[in-house]
């Protein structure tokens, strides 16, 4: 269950007066290692969240486990004072957030992962927004490569980056979808084991959602991206999969009264099943030997992780 998890964080998260501190405290009872850090931009300031939930064989603890990073991506919570009240672009904090607290909650209650699962976002209740085809985003304070600094931890051997991914015409289903995993400037084929946790955990067949060669590139360039959930592959040689909270129609990322408790908790879901999956070895986000084989014949695409000529 990871609904009750989602209703505390968002209970907390729809204020305006909403910190890092006061998400901190959601976590009083755990034993868990979080850090908060105040990050000032042009326009105002945010703060980035990071958990480190310790595994029984984790990296961090001296171990061999694979580690899992879970990235709650977003451009700002709150987009006061031109809006009142939590935005649909907070989908990927809360999505994230909650992750992390069902996770302390099963190891309290003795549950343990095999590896460590890292799980980073950011918090800002009064992000601005900025104008985007078909429907209007939210910006931030801070830049998109001070995200990448804050919530793309080097320790990450995998990544899922949750965001709300409703502000298109592209995808109409209403619940969440993945991407195909995205390596060093590739995007691979969508994992067989994704899929297969993906359909345990909705009940329904996979869905998944169409990614371009812009989606891949940074924010910058002066290219279309269907919006940031996968910028985190322009900062890591991990495979990143993108894990989209969505919606029959579209939705603007700064729309108030648009995030759906049963959606979010499904990411969350998701998201604890992979990485009880990946720290034991049981799920692959990408084959290893057919992604050696694409490099030995088409070369090195990392120039796709950069911002290209200048």
């Amino acid at each position: 269950m990871a609904l009750k998890q989602v209703m505390e964080v968002m209970d907390v998260m729809d204020s305006a007066t909403v910190n890092g501190q006061k998400i901190k405290a959601l976590f009083t009872d755990y034993d868990v290692e979080i850090n908060v850090t105040k990050v000032e931009g042009e326009k105002g300031f945010t703060e980035f969240v990071e958990f480190l939930i310790p595994g029984t064989s984790g990296k961090s603890v001296g171990g061999t486990a694979k580690t899992l990073g879970i990235i709650g991506r977003l451009g700002g919570i709150g987009a006061r004072p031109s809006r009142v009240g939590l935005v649909s672009d907070a989908d990927g904090a809360i999505a994230a957030v909650a992750s992390a607290l069902k996770l302390c909650d099963m190891k309290k209650k003795g549950d343990h992962l095999e590896g460590d699962v890292i799980v980073t976002t950011h918090i800002c209740p009064d992000a601005p927004t900025e104008p985007h085809e078909p429907v209007d985003f939210m910006g931030s304070p801070v830049d998109i490569l001070t995200m990448n600094r804050y919530e793309v931890r080097p320790e990450m051997e995998a990544i899922l980056s949750i965001d709300t991914t409703k502000g298109n015409n592209i995808i109409n289903h209403k619940g969440i979808a993945i991407s195909p995993p995205v390596k060093e400037g590739y995007i691979l084929k969508v994992s067989v084991d994704l899929v297969r946790i993906m359909e345990m955990t909705t009940g329904a067949l996979v869905k998944t959602f169409p990614i371009t060669m812009q989606d891949i590139t940074p924010y910058g360039n002066g290219v279309y991206h269907i919006n940031s959930i996968l910028q985190p592959a322009v900062a890591t040689n991990a495979p990143v999969v993108g894990v989209a909270i969505t919606a029959e129609s579209a939705v603007p990322g700064c729309g108030t009264g648009a995030s759906h408790e049963i959606d979010i908790a499904q990411a969350v879901r998701y998201a604890i099943e992979v990485a009880k999956e990946f720290s034991k070895g049981t799920c692959a986000f990408f084959d290893e030997k057919e992604f050696k084989l694409l490099q030995s014949l088409y070369g090195d695409f990392k120039v796709l992780q950069t911002l290209g000529k200048q």
